[in-house]
């Protein structure tokens, strides 16, 4: 039996028993960092530690607390809240007392909230702050199941009703560490009678239509994936994770699975405002994210170069297609020699581009990065070749809320831009007929809350999981994704088109965009919307006598609008002729999450934003002629 079939077989029931087992292993080493406030005079650069021994103090304390509030194995306790160390601490507590956590994002409104409380049953929430509160307190009436909402700012946990309902975290735990010395074995028996089955999260999909799913994602999912996540050596102890993603979605959860049976310092911050000045100060080697953030981090740099002038421009865009040439060259030799080699001459010019640009992007990452693992949407190729060429290699993976997020992802050395890499160890995977990516594994969810009909229709009763999306796998198992199988697109021509390709395309070749939509179904031609990166076209429209303009009245111009025109028709350049963007709109304003354009792991709603800005496509084929 090989180490990783060791390790696989012989994982245990949860993830609260690997927590256990780690604090043991580990006690004083370094578990957690995270921010405090610059004036507290708590540790370095306004950040402080918490050992494994320490968290599980905490930890302990809050499981202990809950099973005093009455919660009983499998019941759910959810979580709305932003990420920092108390979520994480909080999810090990409901973990390790048996009960289950449903994920709220904190953006959610009050009446999605509320849906997601009651369908879940959720005996305790605990939410970040007053805000947080006062959705559940404005429809308490509608949930009868919910017993306590236990509040982890101590400013926000106002009890106005007098009756216990409200509570703080510090109070909760405080309860939490009397139930313990009345009952020292309450929280070890607990863990020790959970089993492999048992309900472990509820994982509510944002999904682009209709209301959420509860994805029901046991125990041993999690304990699957981190014992998965360990066999593949891509992280060891001595790694520093720098982790912001929203805990409310698989991708940030699957992360804190993989640190507890690694063993590594795991720096958190769920403040995205805050990523690129924690960066040097965190230092970490390893980070996960998603295309967004590589995307404003690509289009920033280039804007500040052509800030600096047209020599410093002509420079950067030198530099860009070096490091692009560079990786191409090095991992298609790497796949045919076994060795990443590159001639002579490109080395030369590769070794003249890192000290004047490739350096410089490295440090504005800490200066120690050696892998970022990007997930939850697409990476166009050309940014993900540019950052592997200048040095800072982006990793991507696939999964989804339905397979406990990790699924795919490349392997360390050997990655290859453009796929999703290779499966998990335990992962079966197959694709269908109509090319559609099929898998099986132990960490394929149990069903959908309360909606058999819906589980029926993606799960197969010996076990296949039917993932919507479509690709193909090399013959040494590299999987690419092609499309989401509902977003190919047809036009009345016949030809079929994957919008996301040609997307995440434009977004490589313009420095400017924020979002694209590509539309095209049953017409004789493809159009776009297309949002712009605000801060980005404002220092441009600076610099070209717009200046002292709105967001909305610079994308309207006429200037702004011959600017696009060049990046579309250079897109053009290398598309078949049916797959060309013939004519675009240029959008008032960007696509977010607050207007419900885009998902909270900021995935694209085709159908929502298509609504919306109905007319600007209906006037794009207005007059065309239909085939």
């Amino acid at each position: 039996m090989t180490d990783t079939q060791t390790l696989l077989e012989t994982r245990p029931p949860s993830v609260a028993t690997l927590f256990l087992e780690r604090v043991a292993a580990t006690p004083d080493a370094e578990a957690y960092r995270y921010p405090v406030p610059p004036d507290s005079g708590q540790g370095p650069d306004g950040w402080k530690s918490l050992t494994w021994s320490q968290a599980a103090t905490r930890v302990y304390a809050i499981a202990a607390g809950l099973m005093d509030l009455g919660v009983r194995a499998e019941e759910r306790v959810a979580i709305a809240a932003n990420t920092s160390v108390d979520w994480i601490l909080s999810d090990l507590g409901v973990l390790c007392a048996g009960a289950a956590t449903t994920t709220v994002y904190p953006s959610t409104n009050a009446d999605e909230t509320a849906f997601i409380l009651a369908d879940s049953g959720s005996r305790v929430l605990i939410a970040e702050d007053a805000g947080q509160l006062a959705k559940a307190r404005a429809r308490r009436a509608e949930l009868p199941d919910l017993a306590h909402v236990v509040v982890i700012d101590p400013a926000g946990a106002t009890d106005t009703e007098g009756d216990g309902w409200v509570l703080s975290l510090e109070q909760l735990e405080k309860r939490g560490a009397a139930y313990l010395e009345a009952h020292p074995a309450a929280v070890t028996d607990a863990i020790a009678r959970i089993t492999s089955d048992q309900l472990a999260t509820l994982i509510y999909t944002s999904g682009t239509t209709g209301r959420p799913k509860g994805v029901r994602l046991p125990h041993d999912a999690w304990a699957y994936m981190a014992r998965a996540i360990q066999s593949i050596g891509l992280l060891d102890e001595n790694d520093v994770q720098y982790l912001w993603l929203p805990l409310a979605h698989v991708f940030g959860k699957v992360l804190t699975a993989g640190h507890i049976t690694v063993g590594h310092v795991t720096a958190v911050d769920g403040r995205v405002d805050k990523i690129i000045e924690n960066l040097p100060v965190v230092q970490p080697t390893y980070m996960a994210a998603v295309p967004r953030i590589f995307e404003k981090v690509y289009n920033g740099v280039a804007a500040k170069a052509r800030a600096g002038g047209p020599a410093k421009y002509k420079i950067f865009q030198w530099a860009a297609e070096v490091a692009r040439e560079y990786a191409r060259t090095t991992q298609d030799n790497l796949r045919l020699t076994g060795t990443p080699s590159a001639p002579v001459g490109l080395r030369a010019k590769h070794a003249l581009a890192d000290k004047l640009v490739y350096a410089k992007l490295r440090e504005a990452f800490g200066g120690r990065l050696r892998a970022c693992v990007s997930g939850s949407a697409a990476l166009a190729p050309d940014i993900g070749y540019f950052f592997s060429g200048a040095g800072i290699h982006i990793l991507e993976g696939y999964g989804l809320t339905e397979s406990s997020a990790a699924s795919f992802v490349n392997p360390g050395e050997s990655y290859r831009t453009g796929t999703v890499g290779k499966a998990l160890p335990g992962l079966e995977v197959r694709i269908a007929e109509d090319g559609e990516i099929l898998l099986r594994g132990p960490g394929i969810m149990q069903g959908y809350h309360g909606l058999p009909e819906k589980t029926s229709e993606v799960l197969e009763p010996d076990g296949w999981f039917h993932t919507g999306d479509i690709g193909e796998l090399s013959p040494d198992g590299f999987l690419k994704i092609t499309d989401r199988k509902k977003d190919l697109i047809k036009t009345s021509g016949g030809k079929y088109i994957a919008p996301a390709e040609v997307e995440g395309q434009f977004k490589a070749v313009c420095p400017y965009v924020s979002n694209v939509l590509v539309v095209g179904g049953g017409r004789n031609f493809c159009t776009a919307l297309l949002a712009l990166d605000e801060p980005t076209i404002l220092d441009w429209a600076k610099e070209n006598g717009l200046e002292g303009r709105g967001y909305a009245e610079v994308v309207g111009s006429d200037q702004v609008r011959e600017l696009i025109q060049g990046y579309v028709d250079q897109l053009n350049d290398g598309l078949q002729r049916w797959q060309q963007i013939r004519k675009f709109r240029l959008l008032p304003r960007d696509l977010d999450v607050e207007h419900g354009d885009l998902t909270p792991s900021l995935k694209l709603k085709r159908p929502v934003v298509e609504r919306e800005f109905a007319p600007l496509i209906e006037e794009m084929y207005a007059g065309a002629r239909e085939s």
